[in-house]
């Protein structure tokens, strides 16, 4: 694993027009065909649309299927147990394909793409480019040394930013929601992840250059951005002035763009969650009610041993005053369970900590082994008690869950619908606390942001009616 990092400069990039024009009257050539599976996270899906953008240039458009595609890019994380084995097994899926169209080209992106580096291609062939997280704004090149019969490996820290080489997006209509990158790095080095070696270093985007993005998203339809970054509320971003913002005061700058109804973020650290942005979750209209802020453990012990700085008596304290500065906020967490040195007091005290704070949704994992952290070399906690905690622990999380939703019956919320349901007249949206809620006989279209009444709860989504 490659285990530098260093920070980013930024300058500029013209986009090319996607479709090749040929001499004298002859048509347009056909475009070719990007197949991109995206893994893992919020900013993955980010990164994936950036790079089918960027392939645009060179005249391909997406499809839906792998069998269709002149280029198949994976698009990988490496959070979940074994990702790398998944990827090798993945591309083993694609020999035939690749036998029978000798011209497809095959790349791998993203965190695993930085973290085995040329391993990659020496295990399968049949790979032609391997990019990592921060350089894919350098995949219309790679793709042309492909085109030519070269192997192309890019996993450096480059010092031109990726974000300003791809500025000039497609102005096509899109749907309602969108993720927005602000930050990327982690300088926390939790004993447990591999961020920090394979997105760098904490870097903040200057804030004109997010709030032009923003713009551009909401002129093409979007009327909820979600903010993105590995640490997001530790941004840190140039701002008009030249001196660093926060993140609280990037959001107060978002909410003066009209036609942008709605702000998230995610995903917070303890540590970075600030008095300012406490503040605008009670005093900002567009920033919405839930907040992701992991604990991973509720064991003072364990925490230490994962390098989080943080007690479980100062993350209590600090959902307390989140909770009186937005009394209805739903909180969500992530926890590890079976983490190396885990006792059974250990986990009984994350059980603790959970039944105080009481969730409104949450992610939960068992501890699984990422070569090159700190944790990795230490003594493991049998399986068969990391899955034995890990059941007990999910069934605490689901009860909570389904209490926070059984409490929403009855009440009003904002919901922006997303998409047609499965039944007719039916659609389906997010509400403010982004539980998901299905309406029937709705005349909305999708886009619109409408008061519902939620009529009753269902395993993980609430049914409502129109308000009016």
């Amino acid at each position: 694993m490659r285990l530098h990092c260093k920070r980013r400069h930024f300058p500029v990039w013209q986009a090319a027009d996607p479709y090749v024009r040929l001499e004298g009257n002859e048509p347009m050539s056909a475009p070719k065909k990007l197949f991109i599976k995206t893994y893992g996270c919020q900013m993955n899906v980010y990164d994936s649309e950036r790079m089918a953008e960027a392939l645009g240039g060179q005249g391909y458009v997406e499809t839906k299927s792998a069998d269709d595609a002149d280029m198949i890019l994976l698009n990988t994380c490496h959070i979940r147990e074994k990702a790398a084995e998944k990827v090798y097994s993945e591309l083993g899926r694609f020999k035939g394909l690749k036998a029978e169209k000798p011209d497809l080209k095959i790349g791998v992106a993203g965190c695993v793409a930085q973290a085995e580096g040329e391993e990659i291609m020496r295990r399968q062939p049949l790979v032609d480019l391997v990019v990592g997280p921060q350089s894919y704004h350098r995949l219309p090149e790679m793709e042309s040394k492909a085109r030519a019969g070269e192997k192309v490996l890019d996993t450096d820290f480059p010092e031109e930013d990726k974000f300003e080489k791809l500025k000039n997006r497609p102005k096509a209509k899109r749907g309602p929601t969108a993720f927005l990158t602000v930050q990327e790095g982690c300088d926390k080095f939790c004993a447990f992840c591999v961020v920090p070696y394979t997105r760098g270093a904490e870097v903040s985007r200057p804030v004109s250059r997010i709030i032009g993005e923003a713009q551009e998203l909401v002129e093409r339809g979007v009327r909820e951005i979600t903010l993105l970054g590995q640490n997001v509320n530790a941004y840190h971003g140039e701002g008009p002035n030249g001196a660093d913002w926060t993140l609280a005061q990037l959001i107060w700058e978002l909410d003066k763009i009209d036609g942008l109804e709605r702000i998230r973020f995610t995903t917070s650290h303890p540590n970075d969650m600030m008095d300012d942005l406490i503040e605008a979750h009670g005093t900002c209209k567009k920033l919405m009610p839930y907040l992701h802020l992991p604990v991973q453990a509720g064991s003072d012990r364990i925490l230490k041993r994962m390098n989080r700085s943080h007690t479980a008596e100062s993350y209590i304290r600090l959902i307390e005053r989140i909770r009186a500065a937005r009394p209805d906020i739903l909180i969500s967490g992530d926890f590890i369970v079976g983490f190396p040195e885990e006792t059974e007091e250990d986990f009984q005290a994350t059980l603790d900590l959970i039944e105080e704070v009481k969730y409104g949704t949450a992610y939960s994992f068992k501890y699984s082994t990422r070569p090159g952290t700190p944790a990795a070399e230490r003594a493991q906690v049998e399986a068969a008690v990391a899955d034995e905690r890990l059941q007990r622990l999910q069934a605490l999380l689901t009860r909570q869950q389904r209490e926070v939703q059984d409490s929403m019956v009855g009440r009003e919320v904002g919901v922006l619908f997303e998409k047609a349901g499965r039944l007719p007249g039916q659609m389906v949206g997010k509400s403010d606390y982004l539980h998901a809620v299905h309406v029937a006989d709705c005349d909305r279209a999708i886009g619109d942001l409408a008061r519902v009444r939620i009529v009753s709860s269902g395993a993980n989504s609430l049914a409502g009616e129109l308000i009016g």
